[in-house]
């Protein structure tokens, strides 16, 4: 016992020793990797963000030497401008109108895939390839589709013996215009997403519905709805946030006109930026896309999440 217990004196100290090592050589091994991944993340994603917040304190042309601080003057005009006000409710309309059609047609589309009809995967393909062409490609071929003169849909609407609207042109039209090549493009991806949660799903659990007599919609309605509750959660929130970015097509087809009717609030922060040569009053609109952006994610995690079935 006397000898055990020596053994057991000398060996915890050694053990000890040993212990302290490797938690040293583990926390240097972490710093060694973890570092560079950190620092990157901190020069390209949070100093921008504190760059951003400073501009908007700011006024600046881009040609002054330096921009010149001003307190929260960029803020207070933004907020009782009407033309910023309007923006805030286009960027609405578009947010809404694109995450909510593209969820509805994405699991209408989804389900159709699901079924494995002929053609299934040569659709599917056509359906996903607009999502992973560029913007501006898309919105040239659809600039074509929409001329009033010579575009295909001046064919559909003389069909049925109509005139075909200016879609780009006229105020009215342009927004709507915008919001079905965005759809179009985005589409796609939802679908995928959606069809790739449906053939996730426990095959058990649709059979014993199905054996209980459970119909196509009581099927769609009470099983496959809920088990893809995940899938929209993070659809939604991708969703949300691509939708509240687009700029290409809006570039390329409108330059937020005419008359700021597609002026959405990611264009008018390059407008005012690149344009008008406002930065700081840019920066201040790009830090309230930033501050809705953050609220938009933390109502949804807040309260979206409750609702969703893992």
């Amino acid at each position: 016992m006397t000898g055990l217990a020596t053994s057991k004196a000398h060996s915890t100290p050694r053990m000890s020793a040993t212990y302290r090592k490797r938690h040293r050589r583990g926390v240097a091994l972490f710093a060694l990797f973890a570092f560079p991944n950190l620092a990157l993340i901190a020069v390209f994603a949070y100093w921008p963000v504190l760059e951003n917040l400073y501009l908007s304190l700011t006024r600046w042309d881009f040609i002054g030497p330096a921009p010149v601080f001003i307190g929260l003057e960029n803020y207070v005009q933004l907020f009782t401008s009407a033309t910023f006000l309007d923006v805030l409710r286009i960027t609405l309309i578009w947010v809404v109108v694109v995450v909510g059609v593209s969820l509805v047609l994405g699991i209408a589309l989804a389900s159709l895939f699901s079924m494995k009809l002929p053609g299934t995967t040569l659709v599917t393909g056509i359906v996903f390839a607009p999502h992973v062409i560029a913007g501006a490609a898309i919105a040239a071929v659809w600039l074509f589709i929409f001329d009033p003169n010579y575009g295909l849909a001046r064919v559909f609407f003389n069909a049925v013996g109509l005139n075909s609207p200016s879609w780009i042109t006229d105020a009215a039209w342009a927004l709507p215009a915008l919001l079905i090549v965005s759809i179009w493009k985005g589409v796609g991806f939802v679908s995928i997403v959606y069809l790739a949660g449906m053939q996730g799903m426990p095959s058990d659990v649709l059979e014993a519905a199905r054996l209980d007599g459970a119909n196509r919609w009581q099927l769609f309605r009470r099983i496959i709805l809920p088990l893809l509750s995940p899938t929209t959660f993070f659809l939604v929130i991708t969703q949300t946030i691509g939708a509240f970015q687009a700029f290409d097509v809006i570039a390329v087809m409108t330059g937020g006109g005419p008359a700021s009717a597609t002026t959405t609030l990611s264009w008018f922060i390059y407008d005012q930026a690149f344009n008008r040569s406002n930065v700081g009053y840019s920066a201040a609109a790009g830090t309230v896309m930033f501050v809705l952006l953050m609220a938009i994610t933390i109502l949804q995690f807040r309260f979206v999440e409750r609702k969703v079935h893992y």
